[in-house]
């Protein structure tokens, strides 16, 4: 594989939160609040919020020093942006495009250290828990989610093509 593996990851996590952003905009605020029957963390609303705040504060918690990370709540108007502005930072940082090294272990708000690499990993399996969390929660409203796995996303981007015979 010549390509990245790990910016593949980030690139299609990115495209999945906007896919799943823009379907749940199209919802009505009864739709967006209503309590789930299922183990899920709450509402389509405070799901997809957390899910984008959660983004956020993980690239903070890579690039900023824990005095400058954002802790100003998230407006339900501003998801598609955040999401759109972390995701581009925490690409820049699988393409190590951004100059400042990941390798010292990292300051939590809660008194952890961590190591780069694993908060890398929880913004993807993050992500992709909530945005399936969602999509269940769509679906027991009677509407169907976009189509965001792998496949979707290899056949959105041209990665994955019938072949010709």
């Amino acid at each position: 594989m010549s390509e990245n593996t790990l910016v593949k990851l980030f690139e299609h996590n990115n495209w999945a939160n906007q896919q799943i952003i823009r379907a749940c905009y199209a919802l009505s605020d009864e739709q967006l609040d209503a309590e789930p029957s299922s183990a899920t963390m709450g509402s389509i609303r405070e799901t997809l919020v957390h899910l984008v705040r959660s983004q956020r504060g993980y690239l903070a918690l890579l690039t900023l020093p824990l005095e400058e990370r954002p802790t100003a709540p998230l407006a339900f108007a501003e998801l598609e942006e955040s999401a759109r502005l972390s995701g581009e930072g925490l690409l820049a940082l699988a393409r190590q495009e951004i100059s400042q090294p990941l390798s010292a272990r990292l300051h939590t708000r809660d008194g952890w250290l961590v190591e780069p690499w694993v908060v890398m990993l929880q913004v993807i399996n993050h992500a992709t828990e909530h945005r399936e969390q969602i999509k269940s929660l769509l679906s027991a409203l009677g509407v169907t989610p976009p189509e965001i796995d792998g496949w979707s996303y290899g056949e959105a981007t041209h990665a994955l093509e019938p072949a010709t015979t």
